[in-house]
């Protein structure tokens, strides 16, 4: 057993107000429902338990669960670290997202976020298992902004 991890950092700026944003980012179903690989997304208080769909690397497949406290500064910033007590869960992810007024208009979002997963895998195979595991990432991060500003009613021309 090995440990793996990607990480994604972004930013993008937004038309819409910080409060339109944080009501995205708060609501755990419309998260699920946006991001690709993401079946639910089970909320206890601060407490927010993420159930995936199977996801193939190198021979195997996973189907990630892991559960992430949830610090919320409204309309600021969001923190999510894994659940201490979830030591029985394979995955986890920490990471910010930061909100803040653009100069010109809108919102400035960005996201910074690491995912680390223990797998049946030898630490031999590191490189080619965090090779898929950043384009995994990656796929999703594209496709929650694009349904983001779908959902914004932002979408690109």
């Amino acid at each position: 057993m090995a440990t793996f991890r990607a990480r994604d950092r972004s930013s993008a700026v937004l038309q819409s107000s910080r409060s339109a944003v944080w009501a995205v980012l708060t609501d755990a179903d419309l998260i699920a429902a946006m991001t690709p690989f993401v079946t639910r997304i089970d909320v206890d208080g601060d407490r927010w338990t993420w159930r995936m769909t199977q996801i193939p690397v190198l021979g195997i497949s996973v189907a990630p669960t892991f559960t992430e406290v949830m610090d919320l500064h409204p309309e600021e910033r969001i923190v999510f670290t894994h659940d201490p007590e979830r030591t029985d869960e394979m995955t986890s992810v920490m990471g910010t997202y930061v909100l803040a007024d653009h100069p010109a208009g809108g919102t400035d979002v960005s996201i910074d976020l690491q995912i680390a997963c223990n797998l049946p895998l030898p630490g031999l195979t590191r490189p080619a298992v965090e090779r898929v595991m950043a384009g995994v990432v990656k796929h999703m991060g594209v496709v929650f902004a694009r349904n983001l500003l779908r959902h914004l009613g932002e979408e690109a021309a």
